[in-house]
């Protein structure tokens, strides 16, 4: 790298300048796939509040986020850890509880209204949720939305289509987003990212943010990485900050790279199930770990070699899955 540090930064420092408290959160990947996981251990160790989560089709790691006590307001599609967790149980609980504010919305209204908010769109025009509880039910009132700047007043708002009167819209606000945190494949000191696979809401996310941080499986040059410029997926201009993290997906899986890792959601499973067992497994995978180095060196060696892909099938072939 010849010395050039560019956006580089360790995940401490990113999340402690870029993140701040009572902040709009979006975090990319989906369910079980290339979450950023390392960064959001991470936001558990500053103890960042009140923050204000765009979840989409999310996974554990904010179900995390929730059981530490770092949200306020959750809009979200779905959450889960797929074929482990099939609602997660940290979330569960806040919601029953009436500590966590929550929306909800079709995944394919929210993917769109990522996209709307990376155009720079005030709103995102559909039609998808008309007829359905989507419109019949908001999970966050009017009242409520009035004592919280970073809520929009309203859910959505219904009126005709300007071309076809009588034919009736749904019109979602697109997500005002303060910081998105997303894990790729590779990146440079620059920002610029490469993502293999599915890029999910990645890049309307980082498009769309104020501030974005990005965790890499592998850093290589500037010179490097424009070498196929065909192959990336992100400019280096949507990204403030760079974080080297092999791994950082863990224990969700990173295509090309790594699978997800059974043991540990599993775990993740029972442990969250009461407060007690939470609080349990975050004091073991997080606050008796200070760093993502630690947190790999406490997972161990041998553990993380075993999840790695064989390229020709892309997964790991017998991994006991359930």
């Amino acid at each position: 790298m010849n010395g050039h540090r560019g956006k580089l930064m360790t995940a401490q420092e990113a999340i402690a300048v870029l993140l701040h408290d009572g902040d709009c959160l979006a975090l990319g990947g989906f369910v079980t796939n290339r979450r950023a996981y390392g960064l959001v251990r991470e936001i558990i160790r500053q103890a960042k509040r009140d923050l204000y989560i765009e979840g989409g089709g999310s996974g554990g790691d904010i179900d995390m986020l929730i059981g530490a006590g770092c949200v306020r307001a959750l809009q979200v599609s779905y959450i889960a850890n797929s074929g482990f967790t099939p609602v997660c149980r940290r979330f569960r609980a806040a919601v029953e509880k009436g500590t966590l504010l929550c929306e909800d919305f079709s995944l394919d209204v929210h993917t769109i209204a990522y996209h709307g908010a990376a155009l720079g769109l005030p709103y995102v025009p559909v039609k998808n949720m008309l007829g359905s509880d989507l419109v019949r039910q908001w999970g966050i009132s009017r009242e409520e939305r009035a004592r919280h700047p970073k809520l929009p007043a309203e859910k959505f708002v219904i009126q005709d289509d300007p071309f076809r009167p009588g034919s009736p819209l749904c019109c979602v606000p697109s997500p005002q987003i303060d910081v998105a945190c997303i894990h790729v494949q590779m990146a440079s000191p620059d920002g610029t990212c490469r993502i293999m696979g599915a890029p999910f809401q990645d890049i309307d996310i980082a498009v769309a943010a104020k501030r974005t941080i990005v965790s890499c499986e592998t850093l290589v040059s500037d010179e490097a990485i424009r070498q196929h410029p065909e192959q990336n997926s992100l400019t280096g201009l949507c990204v403030d900050a760079v974080v080297h993290m092999p791994y950082g997906a863990h224990p969700s899986q990173c295509f090309a790279h790594y699978d997800y890792d059974p043991a540990m959601l599993r775990e993740y499973d029972q442990a969250s199930r009461t407060d007690g067992g939470f609080m349990s497994f975050l004091d073991a995978y997080v606050n008796r770990c200070p760093t993502h180095e630690a947190y790999l060196d406490y997972v161990g060696g041998a553990r993380l070699a075993a999840l790695r892909v064989r390229p020709d099938f892309g997964y790991v072939p017998g991994l006991k899955r359930n």
